[in-house]
């Protein structure tokens, strides 16, 4: 099992954490929405819960709960600028399907 981060995105998630003053690093986990299911929740992780599963990539620690493991184990997380829009991208080796507009996902 594990959770990646591009050089990319670790650079702009430390960033964020300088600019915050605080954090211990990243949670990633999922949650019911759109037409396809679960959808990704990203937030700064101010500290870690006993059932956190913890990940280390490009020196950011990545907390996890187990429930979402299953939908998001072997995802690499980048950062990306396309044109004027620049945010987060998930590449989910898990994904069977996914909605139109690119919001949630099934596996």
């Amino acid at each position: 099992m594990a959770l990646t981060l591009t050089e990319k995105a670790a650079k702009h998630i430390q960033k964020s954490i300088n600019t915050r003053g605080k954090g211990v690093g990243l949670r990633l986990g999922i949650r019911t929405s759109g037409c396809s299911g679960v959808a990704y929740v990203l937030e700064f992780a101010d500290e870690i819960n006993a059932d956190d599963q913890i990940f280390e990539s490009q020196g950011i620690k990545i907390l996890v709960d187990p429930k979402s493991l299953v939908y998001i184990d072997g995802t690499e997380l980048d950062y990306v600028r396309e044109g004027l829009n620049e945010g987060f991208k998930f590449n989910n080796p898990n994904i069977k399907d996914q909605c139109g507009c690119g919001e949630s996902f099934n596996v």
